[in-house]
């Protein structure tokens, strides 16, 4: 690629320390918190559901490697189904609330 054929101008602009930018307008703090606030809640919701695959297998080990369909225990098929539904029904909610968010903000 020659000089010529570059189209992008990449100039050096140094780096900026996150103190010296402007604090955000109120509008946008609130959206962040309330994004902060949403993304806390449904992750801590998923990780319990997470841990709560080893103390199942643990605790209650007759339920946990009980075979279902084909051979697949009830531990494998709560891992890999329900989890999956559960990070797109978090997704899905947090997408929600999200639009809910910035209605309220638009108006």
């Amino acid at each position: 690629m020659t000089e010529k054929d570059d189209h992008y101008d990449y100039v050096e602009h140094g780096t900026i320390h996150y103190k010296d930018l402007p604090p955000l307008d109120k509008q946008t703090n609130d959206i962040m918190k309330g994004e902060l606030k949403t993304g806390t809640a449904l992750s801590g919701f998923y990780f319990i559901l997470i841990f709560s695959i080893p103390v199942l297998n643990w605790y209650f080990p007759e339920i946990a490697f009980k075979p279902i369909w084909g051979g697949m225990t009830v531990t494998w098929f709560i891992t890999t189904v329900v989890m999956m539904a559960m990070a797109f029904i978090i997704a899905y909610i947090h997408t929600k609330l999200y639009e809910k968010r910035l209605k309220k903000f638009d108006q």
